[in-house]
């Protein structure tokens, strides 16, 4: 039987690292692609360090990673920054282009080079979040970039007749991200930060390994979906804890 192929993006740590080390237990090929590069499994996954702002170096990083590989059953569209918390207001354009490079268009660069590839990919996820919906006050430039994410995948479905393509929100992860917010102490500005700090110690908060393990748990129920769409993975995994998420959503005017 063939090795299977996986091509995982911000994998040198956080997530991207918790999904290589769960792929290689399932006997996956793991190629990945971050800025630091991935030195904990240096010895077990073909990788290219690449710093995905930069657009241009993309292709070339690719072209050395990807080569002799004409297949791909899955690709994992990790690598993302989350940007400050602030009003909109106070966030300015620039900021918002960087975003808008590592978390969207750098995705961008990485379909339009396999597509020419011509690569067979059995299945692409892109890793969203829920404030891509929620428009909780504070998560601007982030939650602009995740809901443009999620078209770019639903308009990507349409190039990749073959491929299965879902943008997903896997829930809240105890990554780098986290410890970010939970340094924030504004929550009277900024209320969904409640809740975040609150998930500390909980199992809300998913290791990375479970968060991955929960992805891949989900791959064959994300084919029940339209190819495009965005899922919530709390929405059909954990419906209690994405009923409170949704009730705690922070409205304008509260």
């Amino acid at each position: 039987m063939t090795q299977p192929n996986a091509l995982v993006t911000g994998n040198s740590s956080g997530l991207g690292l918790g999904l290589s080390h769960a792929l290689l237990e399932r006997d996956y090929r793991v190629h990945g692609c971050s800025r630091r590069g991935c030195a904990a499994l240096a010895d077990r996954v073909v990788d290219v360090p690449c710093d995905l702002a930069d657009l241009d170096a993309i292709g070339p990083a690719l072209d050395q990673l990807l080569a002799g590989v004409d297949r791909l059953d899955l690709v994992v569209l990790n690598a993302g920054i989350l940007g400050e918390i602030e009003d909109m207001s106070r966030v300015s354009v620039e900021r918002l282009r960087e975003l808008m490079d590592v978390n969207v268009w750098a995705n961008k660069v990485i379909l339009d080079w396999l597509l020419a590839s011509n690569i067979a990919i059995d299945q692409i996820v892109a890793i969203s979040s829920g404030a891509a919906v929620l428009g909780n006050r504070g998560w601007g430039g982030y939650a602009l970039s995740k809901a443009t994410l999620n078209m770019l995948c639903r308009l990507y479905a349409h190039e990749f007749p073959d491929t299965h393509v879902a943008a997903i929100a896997p829930g809240l992860i105890d990554t780098r991200i986290i410890d970010t917010l939970c340094e924030i102490d504004d929550t009277s500005r900024f209320p969904a930060l409640e809740r975040i700090h609150a998930a500390r110690g909980t199992e809300t908060l998913l290791s990375p390994g479970a968060a991955a393990e929960r992805i891949l748990h989900a791959l064959p129920g994300l084919r029940e979906f339209e190819s495009g769409s965005f899922v919530d993975l709390r929405q059909i995994l954990a419906p209690e804890e994405y009923r409170e998420l949704m009730t705690a959503r922070n409205r304008p005017g509260q």
